[in-house]
């Protein structure tokens, strides 16, 4: 570490609670598409895309314009006082393309957590119920009912108390884990039996890609039954798309991958290119519940960011960046696959798009692999429920060069890495 983030890391540690942990003991000082620059010169490639959020990368171009021209017209006015054009122009164009059934409302807010909260709030109004089941593993938000529907103890839930009441959880399939299909629904049976009465169920909230559990999918069998599960009690299905959305897996939302659509779906990260925007969605009749001055927030639908998601659904498809993430996300897959060959550390390798992850026998390797492709200028970010995953998500703007160095740098860390871990030459 230098003297200059040497320097850093303390005024950091007196200024911030130690809550608020940070991955990098350095400090960017700009960024573009996939390259993030210090302040010293050092560059890495971003693997890591703010967890999701740059799926078109740092400043895209068009991104900059159109917050730039918004710049010049006003900042905010907070959109339950006085309204504005971009706002209900951005939500007839996302109704349009989100699967739900039959006509579609969207409400904006400012993250992704805020949306999830939501949009339980429009399901307990809908329904006039109180239950929701989530899945284990499962990453909603930091809020306290996100908080609660997060099916991870360390670091999301512990130290803060009593979560709130009615949040159960079921367990999510997974072929690694040992979950199969007819496990996930004997735990939402066992639910009904021991905690629940089904007709008290408002929503049943999934994530279609699990993120920071570890990116497993939900598969189309499980997701079928699912949705005749919640028909059958009258329960809403609610898709939690803020990581897996907007091009990632190779379709707009995840949800087009099944031949069954949600009741509601919430978005958020790559919604706005880096600006904080988030939103629900979902069917007409459901999202008009709440009463008016029941959905909103000061800054939720803030103009500027507002202005970057119009942006970025122009980028998308002007960019073809849906084939574009199929096109990256097979050459990882298949590169990893030859990996595995030579690795017998790794243990699964799940790939829908570019929503791309490996998982090890131990978290120990994922950690020192992340470390090496640090020191060798690459950014990687780890999941799963054991900590053993490594996740790829970088910006589906990566050019073709610079996405080819990133493996290179791959294959020259990872073999070598494995093996110390396994010998104990390395400790993470």
């Amino acid at each position: 570490m230098s003297e200059q983030s040497s320097q850093m890391q303390q005024r950091k540690a007196q200024a911030l609670p130690r809550g608020t942990g940070t991955l990098c003991d350095w400090y960017v000082a700009r960024a573009e598409n996939a390259t993030l620059w210090d302040s010293e010169g050092n560059s890495w490639i971003d693997f890591a895309g703010g967890i999701a959020v740059l799926n078109t990368g740092h400043r895209h171009p068009r991104i900059e314009q159109a917050v730039a021209s918004q710049l010049t017209k006003f900042t905010h006015t907070a959109f339950q006082v006085t309204p504005y054009e971009s706002y209900v122009s951005l939500a007839e164009r996302i109704n349009q393309r989100v699967p739900v059934a039959g006509p579609a409302k969207t409400a904006f807010f400012t993250t992704g957590a805020e949306a999830v909260e939501n949009a339980v709030k429009i399901a307990r109004a809908a329904t006039r119920r109180h239950g929701v089941i989530a899945f284990g593993n499962a990453f909603h938000g930091r809020t306290l009912m996100t908080m609660a529907m997060t099916g991870k103890v360390a670091p999301y839930k512990r130290d803060f108390g009593p979560m709130p009441a009615s949040v159960f959880h079921a367990r999510y399939p997974s072929t690694v884990q040992g979950i199969t299909i007819d496990a996930a629904f004997d735990s939402l049976e066992a639910i009904f039996t021991q905690d629940i009465a089904p007709q008290d169920v408002a929503a049943i909230v999934l994530e279609p890609v699990q993120g920071e559990g570890g990116f497993h999918q939900a598969p189309v069998e499980f997701m079928v039954r699912l949705r005749d599960l919640a028909d059958r009690h009258g329960i809403l299905l609610i898709a939690d798309e803020v990581q897996s959305g907007f091009a990632r897996t190779g379709k707009l939302f995840a949800m087009e991958h099944y031949p069954v659509k949600v009741d509601l779906i919430t978005m958020a990260k790559s919604l706005a290119g880096g600006m904080p925007l988030s939103a629900v969605s979902g069917r007409a009749a459901v999202m008009d519940a709440p009463g008016p001055g029941g959905l909103g927030g000061t800054y939720a639908g803030n103009p500027l960011a507002i202005a970057a998601a119009h942006a970025v659904l122009d980028v998308i498809e002007e960019e073809e960046l849906c084939a574009r993430a199929v096109e990256l996300g097979s050459k990882l897959e298949a590169f990893l696959q030859a990996l595995r060959q030579q690795c017998s550390a790794i243990t699964d390798i799940r790939a829908l798009g570019s929503m791309v992850a490996v998982e090890f026998s131990e978290a120990a390797i994922a950690q020192a692999i992340q470390k090496q492709a640090m020191e060798q200028g690459l950014l990687l970010l780890t999941c799963g429920a054991k900590g053993n995953v490594i996740r790829f998500l970088y910006p589906l703007t990566i050019p073709d060069a610079q996405f080819r160095q990133a493996l290179e740098i791959l294959t020259l860390i990872m073999h070598p890495t494995v093996t110390e871990v396994e010998h104990g030459a390395v400790t993470a």
